[in-house]
């Protein structure tokens, strides 16, 4: 879904050039960081009015705003990966430009009954195995939605189809735009298909995700999705 905003106009902070890649409107953001906080247990809240002067560096007056509190400043770090500071600033022409076809991962939250499917990456040191979600680079011209079943195939074997987008965020951990979209299974057996990529495929029971994948690094709507918490009293 494309921002309800005027693209035309150039962001005035990188804080509202990370908020046209996430594909938000200011709105949508304000309740996107709340449910955020809720889960991971931080005290900085964000109304819309509250964003709208944040991106826009302005008061409704026209006077500079100064920094914001400090539970504020550190939930949009945390979402973000960056300091206040950076994220108040105006962007660069860099930022600008590559904001246009920035780098986006699709995501696939792919469920069974009440089991979900997950990966297990190859790396230098498979004494410590990580997981996540069956996931894949979107290119140019691409939809996250069909590379997030299309890479599912070709991971895992199992054919999925679409349920429904759950929105999008920069990772925490990668700063990697990434589109996270929930999918139901059809047909076939989990196997490691792609073992240059992969160690491991697996079905887990969806409520013992969270010992498998730290849940502060679950998007919240994933968790929402999959019946492991509810936002629904801070929307």
């Amino acid at each position: 879904m494309e921002p309800r905003t005027c693209e035309w106009r150039p962001a005035r902070t990188v804080l509202e050039q990370r908020i046209r890649d996430l594909r938000q409107t200011q709105e949508e953001f304000a309740e996107f960081a709340t449910a955020f906080a809720r889960a991971h247990n931080e005290s900085g809240t964000l109304s819309a009015r509250h964003v709208q002067r944040l991106v826009t560096g302005r008061r409704v007056d026209g006077t500079p705003i100064g920094p914001p509190r400090p539970s504020t400043a550190r939930l949009l770090e945390r979402i973000f990966g960056m300091s206040v500071a950076e994220l108040l600033s105006p962007p660069t022409g860099t930022e600008q430009s590559a904001s246009v076809h920035p780098l986006q991962v699709a995501i696939a939250v792919v469920r069974r009954g009440g089991d979900v499917l997950i990966v297990s990456p190859r790396t230098e040191d498979m004494r410590a195995p990580t997981w996540q979600f069956p996931a894949g680079i979107v290119k140019p011209g691409l939809r996250p939605e069909t590379v997030a079943v299309r890479e599912t195939l070709a991971e895992t074997g199992v054919r999925c189809v679409l349920e429904r987008n759950l929105g999008s965020r920069i990772h925490p951990a990668t700063n990697v735009l990434c589109a996270y979209v929930l999918c139901a299974y059809v047909a076939g057996e989990a196997a490691n298909v792609d073992i240059a990529e992969n160690a491991d495929v697996t079905w887990v029971d969806r409520q013992r995700l969270t010992e498998l994948i730290p849940v502060e690094r679950i998007y919240p709507p994933v968790l929402e999705a999959l019946g492991l918490v509810s936002f629904d009293s801070c929307r």
